[in-house]
């Protein structure tokens, strides 16, 4: 199996994972991290939901214009077919109508094709098959935490392998919770059309580059799907335990709410004009937080906000394509990681510097801000575990200072608005970090800021000095240190995370969302060309749906990692906009 093979539909409830065999492989119900119905992603026995020809073979898929509507296209010897994928996504009564549904529509295109149906669900990671009821027009199922039918105009008898000639159109609804007892055709019809609709105007509210559209466009409705609505938690990838890379053990469980992670897809929001994903997050955060009155926030969580995260290996599970191990839960949610203060921090400050959110202030939510900047100030300069969440021993990381120092900084911005008489100790707090970071970081035989105080190795993420604005854009050693990151840890355009051993071994494989940060960098510090070059080259890597992992293997042209990855999607709109010219400047 490919990941370049996959596509992604959702509705910020539920989400499935595609392959172009017309199978949904992927899918945990009722939400992102719930144990998996169908998994034979991660192992041939793990169950799937195929619409395919009779005989096999791999159809060509499409997203339909602006949407998260998913299309495969099939030619058979006997005619052609469509499978149209969608969870449904629209306004009704004034409120978000997204079931936890996934509607298979499947539409003859010419002749009489053969089609086979296999509805083969499975009991979550315990990979037992459940109790399948057969009634006239469904297909109810037993053993799992709540009730799930699956509904169709297509014979109970060729729902599991059986061939039959599609004649017609037909239609399956997979519902978890209340079944559908609606006629079906008018309803599937009726959904597809309202939630193409839904997201078509979704997109037409977002800004775009003047270049680059098209991906900043796909990867905004990949984005989308990452959000939890229900709870506003924002998750890092839809799936855990793809490799990143082949026979690295490197498989990790994605499929929570990394605080880190949700701060830069909010930003990525901002910039394409969507807002609405900030204010539900800060109620999620404002839950977080409560639960640890001491404010020693865990880089990660569930989407309902809870901690209970211990990471196990499930042997039982042979891996993608039998790479494992398989992984549930995640041990990183045990680190200390110090830089999750400085972007809680900026994921709040527009709230209060930007007054479109002028009605979302409440003195609560300042306080909150307040404590989580003087949380910041606390642990600069302290070990931890580091963005990259290091299994070896902790060392003080730049990085990490780094947003502790734009903790501060932003602090006394929004002190000096609504806080006067603070803004002057955020302020020393800010200029003493900045101080610390370079008398401790800075390696002038390098040119470079060090991955960790007193250090010699480099990081990636401290391309993020750039947009954070830790120094000014046109100081020599701020070009000085993008230059020796992008010479020592770049490979042909691509970009490693870091070249040391990082307790597990040294890194195989590029980290894409570092490429585009490379990109960023390059352009806000007067480089446009050299990033649009770089940029085109990197989005050669798109799958062909647009979508992207987290990881690149350059040599082999093959994505790894965790897929579709928030992190890589951010990365792409960053550098888009970043590198694009201006409207105005375009003949």
């Amino acid at each position: 199996m490919r990941l370049e093979d996959l596509g992604l539909i959702g509705n910020c409830q539920v989400s499935a994972l595609v392959e172009r065999s017309g199978s949904i492989v992927w899918c945990c119900l009722p939400r992102f991290d719930s144990e998996p119905l169908f998994g034979r992603l991660l192992d041939p026995e793990g169950g799937e939901f195929a619409v395919a020809p009779a005989d096999g073979g791999e159809g060509v898929q499409s997203y339909r214009d602006n949407s998260n509507v998913l299309q495969t296209d099939f030619v058979t010897p006997t005619g052609r077919f469509r499978v149209i994928d969608f969870a449904p996504r629209f306004m009704l009564n004034d409120r978000m109508f997204r079931p936890t549904q996934i509607i298979r529509i499947i539409e003859p295109l010419e002749g009489a094709p053969m089609v086979r149906v296999r509805f083969d669900p499975l009991c979550g990671w315990s990979k037992q098959r459940p109790r399948l009821l057969h009634g006239s027009n469904h297909v109810h199922v037993e053993g799992l935490a709540a009730p799930l039918r699956l509904t169709s105009d297509i014979s109970p008898t060729h729902l599991d392998g059986h061939p039959f000639a599609l004649t017609g159109r037909r239609h399956l609804v997979l519902a978890w919770g209340i079944p559908v007892e609606q006629s079906l055709a008018p309803l599937c019809t009726q959904f597809l059309e309202q939630t193409e609709r839904y997201w078509q105007r979704w997109v037409k509210h977002c800004n775009v580059p003047a270049r680059y559209q098209r991906e900043v466009i796909r990867s905004a409705l990949a984005l989308k799907l990452h959000c939890f609505e229900d709870t506003g938690a924002i998750v890092a990838a839809m799936t855990t335990s793809i490799p990143e890379a082949r026979g690295s053990g490197r498989t990790w469980d994605y499929r929570y709410c990394w605080l880190r992670d949700s701060y830069y897809v909010l930003e990525a929001l901002r910039l394409l004009g969507h807002f609405e994903e900030r204010e539900s997050f800060v109620q999620y955060l404002i839950g977080v937080c409560a639960s640890a009155p001491d404010l020693d926030l865990r880089p990660l969580y569930r989407v309902d906000g809870s901690a209970d995260l211990e990471e196990r290996i499930l042997p039982e599970w042979a891996g993608f394509n039998g790479d494992g191990p398989v992984r549930i839960g995640n041990g990183a949610a045990l680190h200390q990681q110090h830089d999750v203060y400085g972007e809680m921090v900026l994921a709040l400050a527009p709230v209060y510097m930007d007054e479109r959110f002028s009605t979302e202030r409440t003195g609560s939510t300042l306080k909150l801000l307040e404590r989580l900047a003087r949380k910041a100030i606390e642990v600069a300069g302290t070990p931890d575990a580091g963005i990259w969440e290091f299994r070896k021993a902790w060392e003080p990381q730049t990085f990490s200072s780094v947003m502790c120092w734009a903790a501060a900084d932003r602090m006394e911005q929004v002190a000096a608005r609504h806080l006067p008489s603070r803004a002057a100790e955020f302020r020393a707090a800010a200029d003493r970090i900045h101080t610390q970071i370079l008398n401790k970081s800075w390696i002038p035989e390098r040119g470079a800021f060090a991955s960790a105080y007193g250090g010699t190795d480099l990081d990636a993420a401290l391309l993020q000095m750039v947009p954070l604005r830790f120094l000014n854009f046109r100081d020599p050693m701020l070009a000085s240190s993008v230059d020796a990151i992008a010479s020592e840890l770049g490979n042909d355009g691509w970009m490693y995370r870091y070249r040391s051993n990082d307790g597990l071994g040294v890194p195989e494989v590029a980290f894409v969302i570092c490429s585009f940060w490379l990109i960023e960098a390059l352009a806000i510090t007067g480089r446009e060309e050299t990033a649009r070059r770089a940029l085109d080259g990197v989005l050669t890597m798109l799958s062909p749906l647009g979508l992207i992992a987290e990881d690149y293997d350059a040599t082999n042209r093959t994505m790894w990692g965790n897929f579709p990855q928030a992190y890589s999607h951010v990365g792409l709109i960053h550098a888009a906009f970043a590198a694009s010219p201006r409207w105005d400047d375009l003949p």
